[in-house]
């Protein structure tokens, strides 16, 4: 699927809500959940994950 850029305005038309969320500089953390909840993530993190490889293995 060909990916283009548009307009700021054209994608809140486009997708409304989601056009105007997804248009936001939002940095995100999981220190605020880690605190709430006493998570403690054990396992290895999204990119050290994805270099082992076996995602995009057949």
């Amino acid at each position: 699927m060909p990916v283009v850029s548009i307009p700021r305005e054209e994608a809140h038309a486009i997708f409304s809500f989601l056009g105007m969320v997804a248009s936001l500089d939002l940095a995100g953390s999981s220190d605020g959940t880690k605190e709430l909840l006493g998570w403690k993530p054990v396992q290895d993190g999204l990119l050290a994950d994805l270099e082992q490889g076996h995602y995009f293995t057949k």
